[in-house]
């Protein structure tokens, strides 16, 4: 019977003190080639524009020979925006193995939360009422989208229409007559 290797202690994982922000060029870094996470170009479209709207608020994740762990799509935005550097953290206290399980791990995580519909509706609602110094596009939602989950989550909604239905007339630009409520302004 083989023996398994003592599990290593997140607390006792070496750290070199407080995380650092450093600005880097964006030539200095390195997409990695085996980053098993892809990024449509619609998607890198959707990151520039929330980049444009909220600015660069999550730094890119890179090991000590500045190839990225995490952040290619962000990346990939930035240079697409023509930006030169971008805001940096590297983990360098992470090994080899630690670095590919933690670049699964960053993105899988993600993967295992769902929306409360409800308050995801209440908020694109909010959001779609006021008048916004950005499109309200750079949620990651489409209008089309956005309008389907306010108006599925309106308390008036006659609850026998069908979903696709409710897709195609907001896809139309129309509504059911039990709806009193407008669609979001395009």
């Amino acid at each position: 019977m083989r023996k398994k290797p003592p599990r290593q202690s997140l607390l006792a994982a070496p750290t070199h003190g407080k995380i650092e922000i450093v600005y880097r060029s964006i030539r200095e870094l390195q997409l990695d080639p085996r980053n098993p996470r892809l990024h449509s170009k619609r998607q890198i479209r959707q990151i520039a524009q929330s980049i444009e709207s909220f600015g660069f608020n999550v730094p890119i994740l890179i090991d000590a020979k500045r190839r990225v762990i995490a952040g290619h799509g962000r990346l990939l935005a930035c240079q697409q925006l023509g930006w030169d550097e971008v805001p940096t953290i590297s983990l360098e206290h992470l090994g080899g193995t630690q670095l590919k399980a933690f670049v699964i791990a960053d993105n899988r995580l993600t993967e295992n939360s769902v929306w409360d519909e409800k308050l995801l509706a209440e908020q694109l609602k909010e959001l779609s009422t006021i008048e916004l110094d950005f499109s309200l596009e750079a949620t990651g939602f489409e209008i089309g989208e956005i309008d389907l989950r306010i108006e599925s989550a309106a308390p008036d909604r006659d609850e026998s229409e069908d979903s696709a239905d409710l897709v195609a007339r907001i896809k139309a630009g129309t509504r059911s007559n039990s709806s009193r409520r407008p669609l979001h302004p395009r």
